[in-house]
């Protein structure tokens, strides 16, 4: 990579989250994991986001999260990959119970663009996210050995890292306004998908999430956003995924927004802060 590669700075949770630990590290990568939900509720300070939602998928399933806006789709989102701790019923993730294994949850599950939680920096460059991501996970999932490696083998491993997850996402580099140094503010909405989804799967996860996969997009872009979570999916990744309306090959799951009394309509997804504050964010 160019210049670009040298700017670089750490993030508390940049886009795609926080870099996993259970991925490459131990295999795990290799194979999706399964989703066991039962009963499943989450209630923040302005009332319940979800309720009463159960749910199975095998490992490598695609998983719809469908509903309008303000119907807690996001909060799902958020508590099946440990980054927000419910209060009713429990869910498994490759085995891993929720809500009490919250962070081992954490390091097999990765995060695509999520608003106000895990984004894209506008200022930064395509390139500059991919190398940051690439020394954050050799950071955080790199063994004593290989942190011992000589630095030309440790930027071959980091650059094949990279050329797998940007491949995995179809990210075409050279098709971008100035390749790898193109701004993310000047991404399209399908390009910033993929980025996104990039940086995520650099960790290797056996689940990926992503939120507003619809959001204006138009419908050939929507059919390519679909067609790319399919190809994760396919390759063994649980996916699960944030959308208004769902292909009609996902396993369709639908929440139940229940405000509490007093909070009318109030209790949207931009709740979802809130609900942090209360029940702890990742």
């Amino acid at each position: 990579m160019g210049s670009d590669d040298l700017t670089t700075r750490p993030s508390p949770e940049g886009a795609g989250g926080e870099p996993g630990t259970g991925g490459a590290g131990d295999g795990a990568g290799a194979h999706g994991a399964a989703l066991v939900v039962e009963g499943l509720g989450l209630k923040g300070p302005r009332g319940w986001a979800f309720r009463e939602v159960s749910f199975r998928a095998g490992a490598g399933s695609l998983v719809a999260l469908e509903g309008p806006s303000g119907t807690g789709r996001t909060c799902l989102l958020l508590a099946l990959t440990g980054r927000m701790k419910t209060q009713e019923g429990h869910a498994e993730v490759g085995g891993l119970r929720l809500p009490r294994k919250m962070a081992a949850v954490r390091r097999v599950a990765a995060l695509g663009q999520v608003p106000g939680v895990s984004e894209l920096d506008p200022a930064f460059t395509v390139a500059e996210h991919l190398r940051e991501r690439a020394l954050l996970q050799r950071r955080f999932d790199g063994s004593v050995r290989a942190l011992l490696r000589r630095p030309g083998t440790r930027a071959a491993e980091a650059r094949a890292r990279i050329d797998e997850a940007v491949a995995a996402a179809g990210l075409d580099l050279a098709a971008l306004p100035k390749g790898e140094r193109t701004s993310v503010r000047d991404l399209e909405r399908l390009e910033a998908l993929r980025l996104s989804i990039a940086l995520a799967l650099m960790g290797r996860p056996r689940l990926l999430a992503v939120d507003d996969t619809d959001l204006k997009l138009s419908d050939a872009d929507r059919a390519e956003a679909w067609a790319l979570l399919r190809s994760v999916a396919g390759a063994g990744t649980t996916v699960l995924a944030v959308c208004s309306e769902a292909p009609a090959d996902a396993l369709r799951v639908t929440t139940t927004g229940i405000p509490a009394a007093g909070a009318g309509d109030d209790f949207t997804e931009e709740g979802a802060a809130d609900a942090f504050a209360e029940t702890g964010r990742a």
